[in-house]
């Protein structure tokens, strides 16, 4: 049976510490994910629920974007996806009536793990002007409330759309149709605070912003570098696919400033021998210093040029430009400077070197420890430097790839939610549905905090995630969102977001993937795409959390009819009522997707076109795949101060918090803890226990400040810190940002420590 939520905040501010673990997985995982999913949903809807989980006739996890491959196991989920399951799944329920017991001001004090723990949402609620706490309120009124704000602004671009990666395929290109049908491109979405790094790199390199590899290719590499990413917590299932690479024979390069247990040993609890031994992953751990990426690579690319024989003189002359350019960049490479940027020894680099040399199919994958620092654009440009020089785009088991977090955050910017459209992709929604989109662009996520800072943007609508949890300067952010006259959040659980609101607010209930999905033409299943460019159907089997609820395709439908009127000639009914004339659509507007309807009721579903990969055709302005050469840039950090980086415990995915440990870290029973090498904590005073007040410098003069951390001795790169976020977001400034993709920098921020 499952347990009640807690009445109040448990306390955090004595977490014990304890040696990190050398290996991820294994028994303890398949302890904690079923004491968990027994927790939220009992023993009976946990085996109804996990068992569906990533199936072929079930639902996608609403967790990361990593693949499943053909062949699925019975148990097709790690230990972190079943935790989002079970929060999804809970049988714990908010009503009306804990509203009424919890004001607004108890919200707004409440952390995000007690608020996440309270339950599913069961009806729409609203928060009048000069309320002090939600009531609840009908559908009808809910949609007139939107409509009355929306038609009383003097611009459309005073509204803001913003899209989490969870919202499936044709939820996001109703929601896109919508908001340009409105008269506006403002689509911020979760993707500008992570991968539009990588998005922008790829697509001036390669021509398309999206990763070149399949499963297949992971598992016939011959080298696999990861970069500033941590499988074993943010993505487990990667963990297996490195395990049969290994197997077949691949070596691996692990560069991260901290040691991860997933990257040192994984014990696949899939098979007797895996839980007991495992596999060590790992050939090579580089332990970089923060932000020093790209110049290791920049170093590494000279060192290729110079080994005779070692570049793929065919491919770059067939295929590529600019290469006589990056050579000559290259050329001034320079080994003292690269080794104070990465905090790496020369033995250490020349290994890599040698692997890499050695290696005919290399793949390069990152996450956020590339995409969130000034310099990320020019870093990644620098990795594809490296896979062009060998030729390692468009061959199998090569390629780039970068991992994507939620579920569907690719197949959201797919579907058009994007604030700088490609006209091609207007033109296409045009002639569809007779409208006339925007041609300017719209904000990003921190152009539309400055926007509500500045008073230029008066109504937020948040298709699922917790805005003012996963965005930088908290207290910036959350002064800009109050200045607003509308926030509305369509929303599963309780977050943050929901106590930092407009002067009006609405909280509205949606399906979950587990639910259900029934209209009036019957039962509806929804589509999502992978961090690999599969497209494949999820279908929920729960009876929803309320009779209340409503899908987010429905909630877009029916706020369009109550906004546009008779004005809008789109069938917004119908969309509603069979999602099939929603994808019929998508199929005619986007490319890819043609003959949607029947491929996406294949089990397996199907693969977007990949010009990169598929044929080595770069749809570059060059026609060309191009290499790239910018000058060579790595955080300058002042005496006394040391450089943070902000990054999930493994009780957590993306904003949600699942619980207080942080377990493969050897962390529990507290998230406010900076992690300190000890030679670095011995120089600055920091005695391991001790609390410390984090106050982020940057150029603006600003002071801001995360108060009341415990300094926990770990094994960093020197020179490095580290903290949980959303906690330290507060330290990252709304304007310190990367170069070309906006994206905020919260992978490098100088922070001095003071006494708490």
């Amino acid at each position: 049976m499952a347990t009640k939520p807690p009445t109040g905040d448990p306390v955090q501010d004595a977490p014990q510490v304890t040696p990190p673990k050398h290996a991820a997985a294994g028994l303890p995982a398949i302890g904690h994910t079923l004491r968990i999913a027994h927790e939220q949903m009992g023993l009976a809807r946990t085996a109804r629920t996990l068992l569906k989980v990533n199936q072929k006739n079930g639902f996608d996890c609403p967790g990361c974007a990593w693949p499943e491959g053909d062949k699925r196991h019975t148990a097709e989920f790690c230990e972190n996806g079943a935790k989002a399951v079970a929060e999804e799944a809970t049988l714990r329920r908010v009503t009306p009536e804990f509203f009424a017991a919890h004001p607004l001001a108890d919200l707004a004090t409440r952390s995000g793990y007690w608020l996440g723990q309270q339950g599913r949402i069961t009806e729409p609620m609203y928060l009048p002007e000069g309320g002090d706490r939600y009531e609840a309120i009908s559908w009808e009124r809910a949609f007139s409330v939107i409509a009355e704000e929306l038609t009383a602004l003097g611009s459309p671009d005073e509204a803001l759309f913003y899209t989490s990666g969870r919202t499936s395929n044709e939820a996001a290109f109703l929601f896109q149709l919508f908001a340009r049908e409105f008269g506006t491109n403002n689509l911020p979405d979760c993707s500008n605070m992570c991968h539009e790094s990588s998005g922008s790199a790829l697509t001036e390199t390669i021509g398309i912003g999206k990763g070149s590899v399949s499963l297949e290719d992971l598992h016939q590499a011959d080298l696999i570098i990861v970069a500033g990413q941590n499988p074993g917590t943010n993505h487990p299932r990667m963990l297996s696919a490195l395990e049969k690479a290994k197997t077949a024979g691949a070596k691996i390069i692990s560069v991260n400033p901290l040691p991860e247990a997933g990257m040192e040993r994984f014990k696949n609890p899939q098979t007797p021998l895996g839980m007991l031994r495992g596999t060590a992953l790992n050939d090579l751990f580089l332990q970089i210093r923060i932000g020093g990426d790209q110049a290791l690579f920049r170093l590494l690319n000279k060192l290729v040029i110079e080994t005779e024989g070692a570049t793929d003189e065919a491919f770059i002359r067939e295929h590529t430009h600019g290469y006589e350019d990056l050579a000559a960049a290259a050329k001034e490479a320079d080994w003292d400077e690269t080794l104070t940027a990465t905090g790496l020894t020369r033995p250490e680099i020349e290994r890599a070197l040698a692997m890499i040399l050695a290696s005919k199919r290399t793949i390069v994958c990152w996450a956020m420890g590339l995409t969130q620092h000034k310099h990320a654009v020019a870093t990644i440009r620098e990795v594809v430097n490296l896979l062009l020089l060998r030729g390692n785009i468009g061959r199998p088991g090569a390629g780039v790839c970068p991992v994507r977090g939620h579920s569907n955050v690719q197949g959201d910017r797919t579907m058009g939610i994007f604030e700088r459209p490609a006209p091609a992709f207007l033109d296409a929604l045009d002639k569809e549905f007779g409208i006339t989109s925007p041609r300017g662009h719209g904000y990003d996520v921190v152009r539309s905090i400055q926007a509500m800072r500045d008073g230029k943007a008066k109504v937020l609508f948040a298709m699922g995630g917790n805005f003012v949890g996963a965005t930088p300067d908290t207290e910036v952010t959350e002064a800009a969102i109050r200045r607003t006259s509308l926030t509305v959040h369509v929303s599963t659980k309780l977050n943050r977001s929901h106590a930092v609101t407009g002067r009006r607010a609405l909280i509205l209930p949606t399906l979950g993937r587990t639910d259900k999905d029934v209209q009036a033409s019957g039962r509806q299943f929804v589509t999502v795409e992978d961090s690999m460019g599969m497209v494949h159907a999820s279908r929920g089997n729960l009876s929803p959390a309320s009779p209340h609820l409503l899908s987010e395709p429905a909630i877009v439908a029916r706020m369009a009819r109550a906004v546009l009127g008779s004005a809008s000639a789109t069938p917004w009914e119908d969309f509603e009522r069979d999602y099939g004339a929603v994808r019929d659509r998508i199929a005619r507007v986007v490319p890819g997707f043609e003959d949607f309807n029947a491929r996406a009721a294949r089990p397996e579903g199907f693969r977007l076109p990949h010009a990169p990969r598929d044929e080595r055709r770069f749809p570059t302005r060059t026609g060309k795949a191009n290499f790239t050469a910018a000058p060579v840039e790595y955080p300058q950090v002042p005496p006394g101060r040391l450089l943070l980086q902000t990054l999930r415990s493994h009780d957590q995915y993306n904003t949600t918090i699942y619980g207080l440990d942080d377990r493969y870290r050897g962390i529990t029973g507290g998230r406010r803890v900076v992690m300190v090498n000890p030679a670095d904590a011995a120089e600055l005073g920091l005695a391991d226990g001790s609390y410390t007040d984090l106050v982020s410098e940057w150029k603006d003069g600003v002071e801001r400040r995360a108060p009341g951390f415990r300094v926990v001795h770990y094994p960093t790169a020197r020179g490095c810190a580290a903290a949980y976020y959303p906690e330290t977001n507060v330290l990252v400034p709304l304007d310190s940002t990367a170069d070309t993709s906006n994206t905020p920098a919260s992978k490098s921020v100088v922070v001095r420590f003071e006494p708490a």
